[in-house]
């Protein structure tokens, strides 16, 4: 039960990280006005004072960090004790394969044979002469 709360606050906390890295302006982002908008600065910007938003990104850094590292030192532990979990239900993949049924062979005696088929000739269609009049034409005398 305890590593499961530890699991979903650990999921909680990376998505918070998230959310705050997003959310924060980067370095780069006043680079352009840094070199003709006469800044006094450095080029990225002041590295001065953090604000709220870096502090707590740093804060949940270091929580992730530690979650993940008692998690890892748990795991160790448990598998070198052989406490690991019972094994995962994988449903019907877990159940062992079922032999096929033999295949009873029929003596050929007994089995009936299919009637043989001679394919039928193929019908040649009517020929058609070459040039068929135009309608209304009276066809060439022949000579």
């Amino acid at each position: 039960m305890l590593l499961q709360l530890i699991q979903v606050l650990y999921v909680l906390v990376a998505i918070a990280m998230i959310a705050l890295i997003l959310m924060q302006r980067g370095a780069g982002a006043q680079a352009g006005s840094g070199f003709g908008g006469g800044a006094s600065a450095t080029v990225f910007g002041a590295r001065g004072a953090s604000n709220f938003l870096s502090k707590s990104t740093k804060w949940l850094a270091i929580v992730f960090f530690t979650v993940s590292m008692g998690m890892a030192i748990y795991a160790s532990k448990a598998a070198r004790q052989g406490d690991t979990p019972a094994a995962p239900d994988l449903g019907v993949m877990a159940q062992p394969a079922v032999p096929a049924a033999p295949v009873q062979q029929v003596p050929s005696a007994q089995v009936p044979s299919a009637p043989s088929q001679q394919p039928a000739a193929p019908v040649a269609a009517p020929q058609q002469p070459a040039t068929a009049p135009a309608a209304g034409q009276a066809p060439a005398p022949a000579k």
